[in-house]
């Protein structure tokens, strides 16, 4: 009798303990355009890193942008970036830009073939499903779960006290949707990966009843209106996606990004018809190039609006303290 009586109660107890976790605060950090110029940032990255470990978040996501856009594209220089990331004493999870390899056929930048120096990005970063930084987390990586995009292994998501994570490969330079043809394939096949990581991310946040979605990556798909309508954006399609999939959500969104090195919080997404804010939408910008500083993120699962934020600002790393 006492067994039958137990079975319902331990049965309760693990509900109980597994919505507990699910309401657990946590808080992880932003960063992204940085170190740009070298040698002297260096003192002042590593002057972060070490802010950053003492914060203790439970993982740090860098936006992409590791160098300025004038710098050489070298492996030696990703293999310095790399060092840098190990430091982290939590994860690091990297999404690249457009310094890395999109802009790197520019002389300044060493005049590379942007593909190629796009391969050795992957390579240098990417060679498994585990985030960088000292501990590892497990990432779930698109090349992984779809045949047709095994290329793509930057794209990845995991799950925090209910919150899915998505990293997204979507670079400044118009999301490289430029320059020649060669380029605008390239965005063909990678805008396609892109539209359908972020389509199985809402299928997921939503069978799985998410209590909401961070989204990151580099570009910067807000410094003009027309980058939602104009055809030749390389954001239209995913401005477009994520406005019909964050309106049909109705729970928080978080888009998290770099690339115009200022910081910015804001409500940018309207709604299909162009007419309301979608108020479930926030927009992170990270500061970053002369500002080697970063965001603290704190996420309250129990909040109707979960995400704060506290820039995180070394005296020491100020141009004009």
């Amino acid at each position: 009798m006492i067994m039958h009586f137990l079975k319902p109660l331990l049965v309760i107890l693990a509900i109980n303990c597994s919505l507990s976790a699910f309401a657990q605060p946590f808080k992880f950090v932003a960063l992204g355009d940085m170190p740009y110029s070298i040698p002297d940032d260096y003192v002042r990255y590593e002057r972060l890193i070490n802010d950053i470990n003492k914060i203790n978040p439970s993982f740090t996501i860098f936006i992409g942008d590791t160098k300025s856009g004038s710098s050489p594209c070298s492996d030696e220089y990703n293999l310095i970036i790399k060092k840098y990331f190990d430091q982290f004493s939590e994860p690091l999870i990297y999404s690249i830009g457009d310094n890395e390899w999109t802009d790197c056929h520019r002389p300044n930048a060493g005049s590379y073939d942007p593909i190629e120096r796009l391969q050795g990005v992957r390579k240098t970063f990417f060679g498994s499903a585990m985030s960088l930084g000292k501990r590892r987390l497990q990432l779930s990586r698109q090349a992984d779960l779809d045949i047709r995009y095994a290329k793509y292994v930057e794209n990845s998501m995991w799950v925090k006290n209910h919150f899915l994570f998505v990293n997204l490969h979507i670079p400044g330079s118009n999301n490289n949707f430029e320059r020649d043809d060669s380029a605008k394939q390239e965005y063909y096949s990678r805008n396609q990966a892109n539209l359908s990581w972020i389509d199985e991310a809402f299928k997921l946040a939503t069978s799985k009843k998410y209590s909401g979605i961070v989204l990151f990556y580099q570009a910067d798909m807000f410094y003009s209106p027309t980058q939602a309508t104009d055809l030749t954006s390389g954001y239209r399609d995913t401005l477009q996606t994520l406005t019909t999939h964050a309106q049909a959500f109705k729970k928080p969104v978080l888009l998290i990004h770099g690339d115009s090195h200022r910081l910015i919080i804001d409500q940018p997404l309207k709604s299909i018809e162009q007419k309301n804010i979608l108020e479930n939408v926030l927009r992170l910008q990270v500061m970053g190039a002369e500002q080697v500083q970063a965001v603290e993120v704190q996420v309250n699962p129990a909040a109707q609006q979960p995400f704060s934020f506290t820039p995180i600002l070394i005296r020491e790393n100020m141009n004009a303290p």
